[in-house]
């Protein structure tokens, strides 16, 4: 599970990660958490790599937390926003940025074990990875990273949100197993796709955020149009339950 705390004041950052490594302990989650200094820094490395859950505090040097999270949403739909600020008065901004919770500062211990005690709920697989070996050694790529994988020539393409793409030489039927993940749809029998990554379904292919298309199987697109649908039925159930 990856953690990031963007705030511009050192020590308060230095504090709430100390925090947030006691309730990694209690809940036995592996998480790394980052610090960032404000919101550029942090939005540079969330486009290189996905974040369960970031901290943002709201009132800070340069653009603030609310315009850093309107940019974040822009390529990341499922990282938990959990805005830590002085006081509530942006609660409709958080509301249209998705925010998951408002920290208002000076917050207990107590407040933050019943936010990280959701946070477990929210993403039980925010860690989960799979690791499989490239050239040169042995890759670990993060669930939330994958965009759609690909199987030809031997070979498993692996997209990621970040822009990159891993390949790996092993069966499809090996590398899909390693997935289990209610994100995923096979949508032929070389490609399979993170629907976190999917904009729309359109009966034949499903269009995603960057507007590619991949496309499904006849066969397969009642199965992938019922799947799409209980993809975001969970998914707007869990934005549902709103801390703000």
């Amino acid at each position: 599970m990856r953690v990031a705390i963007v705030d511009d004041v050192a020590w308060e950052r230095g504090k709430l990660k100390n925090r947030i490594a006691g309730q990694f302990s209690r809940l036995h989650l592996d998480g790394e958490i980052f610090e960032y200094e404000n919101g550029e820094e942090f939005l540079a490395a969330a486009k290189k790599r996905c974040f369960a859950c970031v901290f943002l505090d709201i009132y800070m040097k340069g653009a603030n937390g609310v315009e850093i999270a309107k940019e974040l949403r822009t390529f990341d739909r499922a990282c938990l926003l959990v805005f830590t600020t002085a006081s509530a008065d942006h609660a409709l901004a958080g509301f249209q940025v998705r925010a998951m919770h408002y920290l208002v500062k000076p917050y207990t211990d107590d407040e933050l074990t019943v936010l990280f005690d959701e946070i477990a709920q929210r993403l039980p697989d925010s860690g989960k990875y799979i690791s499989v070996r490239i050239a040169g050694g042995v890759a670990r790529i993060y669930l939330c990273d994958i965009l759609y994988a690909e199987h030809f020539q031997h070979q498993i393409h692996i997209h990621t949100g970040s822009g990159r793409t891993i390949v790996t030489r092993q069966t499809f039927h090996e590398f899909c197993a390693g997935l289990d993940d209610q994100c995923f749809f096979l949508c032929n029998r070389g490609m399979v796709i993170n629907m976190e990554y999917a904009d729309d379904f359109d009966g034949k292919a499903f269009v995603l955020e960057n507007g590619e298309k991949i496309p499904v199987s006849r066969g397969l697109s009642k199965d992938a149009r019922i799947a799409f649908g209980e993809f975001l039925f969970r998914k707007n159930s869990r934005w549902g339950g709103s801390g703000i």
